[in-house]
């Protein structure tokens, strides 16, 4: 379908505003509610957000990044390519910390944070930056900083008053953190103090932060950066990282409780650091506010499927390289969304699988081992069986029986109109890696750690361990997956999910918006045309000396001398020559460089 360029500028103006603002949805589950009581129905909201889903996503909506963040965004592009320090000055303090995780029915996982005297209980987001949180009873001796945000998900707000008060996280602290002191949790949970949290630490870059924009937003004197980028500030660790282990939740072969570090690996897994170093800022985003912890999958083999074959998948990402998916690792989440046709391709071929349109998701008999894998770095990470299959939620089917949830779920409303990202690694994946995650020149005032930010991945997951955990707590201790009822059904016979109306729609929005800077060159090489050949009617009209006039006014006079219609005419051609000297249509991504400029 074709839109007139008038039409699609108004569409574009449109989508702006909401496009811009989307930053990558969290969302967290309650184990004890089920589909309906965990507030899982979603309304409809802007990119990020989950529309009729049974798993519920959360989508901070950020402003667009200010002008005035240009001078800060040279100030690092100078940075980046400064050595590392690998050793703190001899005048610093060092302080390093491991922090216990508590896991809640491998949905929620959690730490404590005291501000002003009192301790929190505070959700682990890699996917934001900001810390709010509420307090049941004892309120802490905080300073009111006399300004108010309002943090909107896909399903509610958090909103309140900005405070700073002393902080302790681990063996830190931070002097005068500020964060969101929200009095009302209604609109974002029905009651988060009886679902074990008081709030959510946001542990990603400074950029995503909502508060430091109210605040600093020239971030000038760094008193409002995130409680990371203070830590690492403030105590001069060797190295601006942290590590985390997410445990899983009856599993007998995990040997491990979950765990934050900060400065500090984990003694058994220390050998993270022999891992590839995955950059992270090389993958392609629109605005620095849309920087997450993301990575490109492996070239050509990046998900190896049940069936030990490559699920092919072509990215959205418009920069992406060919043959490889963008993905974002976001511990907000609790199940892992991915491409339709990669979801499809898990669980589609399973017998008895059934795609729940309503919710959005498959569900699947418990007994069903799936193996999968993904690849980055050049090296692989399976996921355990009591992952791909969740059994966490008591879900049933329509006759009553208890069946399981894919918990890789087809990214459908969730995913960026102007495909920033594939698919979103959530705690379904993250709980089979050992995850390093270095800030690097993200922490603005560090002088230790100047490098690139980069992630580390360590597989924490044996196939072979893992195939005796699933056998012992879905089948009994009775292996029986070689079994025919276990087999899966044939390509021919896979299953495809159906794609909602409301999907239809935001992928034609994503066409369009992903296309922008093409269709704003072809506009304005309309307009440039449409103009000159308006000037050169108007000095045509000048020009003739017939009484008729034809198409724009070119002169069709009834028989005029020969010299002067010669004269005329060369004219004419002088003019649209000159006409045509004075507009080029250019590579259109340097178009998309000047138009992405000024949305700064």
């Amino acid at each position: 379908m074709h839109l007139p360029c008038p039409l699609l500028l108004l569409l574009l103006a449109s989508f702006h505003v909401d496009v811009l603002a989307v930053k990558l949805p969290f969302h967290v589950i309650h184990p004890n509610h089920d589909a309906q009581d965990a507030g899982l129905a979603r309304r409809s909201g802007p990119v990020g957000a989950f529309t009729k889903r049974s798993l519920p996503a959360d989508a901070p909506l950020k402003r667009s990044a200010p002008a005035h963040r240009l001078a800060h965004e040279r100030r690092r592009a100078m940075e980046q390519y400064a050595p590392r320090q690998r050793s703190s000055p001899p005048h610093a303090k060092r302080t390093t910390a491991n922090i216990p995780i508590s896991n809640t029915g491998n949905a929620q996982y959690i730490s404590n944070i005291t501000l002003g005297g009192v301790t929190a209980r505070v959700l682990l987001d890699t996917g934001s930056s900001d810390l709010w949180v509420s307090f049941p009873n004892d309120q802490p001796d905080a300073k009111d900083l006399g300004k108010s945000v309002s943090l909107s998900y896909a399903v509610g707000n958090a909103q309140g008053d900005i405070y700073a008060a002393d902080a302790e996280f681990g063996n830190f602290s931070i002097s005068q953190q500020v964060f969101l002191n929200v009095k009302d949790t209604s609109s974002f949970s029905s009651d988060i103090h009886a679902q074990g949290y008081d709030g959510l630490l946001g542990i990603g870059p400074n950029e995503g932060s909502s508060i430091m924009d109210e605040l600093d937003p020239d971030d000038d004197d760094h008193s409002a950066d995130t409680t990371l980028a203070r830590i690492f500030a403030e105590n001069s660790t060797e190295n601006n990282y942290i590590t985390f282990l997410l445990d899983r939740k009856n599993s007998p072969s995990t040997p491990f409780t979950g765990q934050l570090t900060i400065g500090e690996l984990v003694p058994m897994f220390s050998n993270i650091t022999d891992m590839p170093k995955i950059d992270v800022e090389t993958v392609h985003k629109l605005l620095e506010e849309e920087q997450h912890w993301q990575a490109l999958t492996d070239k050509d083999n990046g998900i190896i499927g049940p069936d030990g074959n490559v699920i092919k998948y072509d990215s959205i990402v418009p920069k992406a390289p060919d043959g490889q998916l963008v993905a974002v690792f976001d511990s907000g989440f609790t199940f892992s969304q991915v491409p339709r046709e990669v979801s499809d391709a898990i669980y589609g071929r399973v017998k008895n699988a059934v795609y729940d349109s309503d919710s959005e998701y498959w569900t699947i008999p418990c007994g069903q081992e799936l193996n999968i894998t993904f690849n980055f770095g050049g090296y692989k990470y399976p996921v355990h069986p009591l992952d791909t299959v969740d059994d966490n939620f008591g879900i049933k089917n329509a006759a009553g029986e208890r069946v399981c949830i894919g918990s890789f779920q087809p990214i459908t409303t969730a995913f960026s109109l102007l495909g920033n990202y594939d698919m979103i690694m959530g705690m379904s994946f993250l709980r089979n890696v050992y995850t390093l995650m270095d800030f690097g020149n993200w922490v603005p005032t560090s002088s230790n750690d100047r490098g690139h930010p980069f992630m580390q991945l360590l597989s924490v997951t044996d196939p072979d361990s893992a195939h005796q955990d699933f056998v012992t707590k879905r089948l009994d201790g009775t292996d029986t997956t070689g079994d025919d009822k276990w087999a899966l059904l044939p390509e021919s016979q896979k299953q495809s999910s159906p794609v909602s109306d409301e999907e239809k729609k935001k992928q034609y929005q994503e066409m369009i918006l992903s296309r922008w800077p093409y269709i704003l060159v072809g506009c304005l090489a309309f307009v440039i045309i449409v103009v000159g050949l308006i000037i050169w009617r108007c000095c045509c009209r000048r020009r003739g000396t017939g009484k008729g006039r034809g198409f724009f006014g070119v002169g069709m006079s009834r028989g005029p001398p020969k010299e002067q219609a010669t004269s005329v005419t060369s004219e004419y051609l002088k003019l649209r020559e000159q006409n045509a000297s004075q507009y080029s249509v250019n590579d259109p991504h340097a178009s998309q460089y000047s138009v992405h400029k000024q949305n700064y």
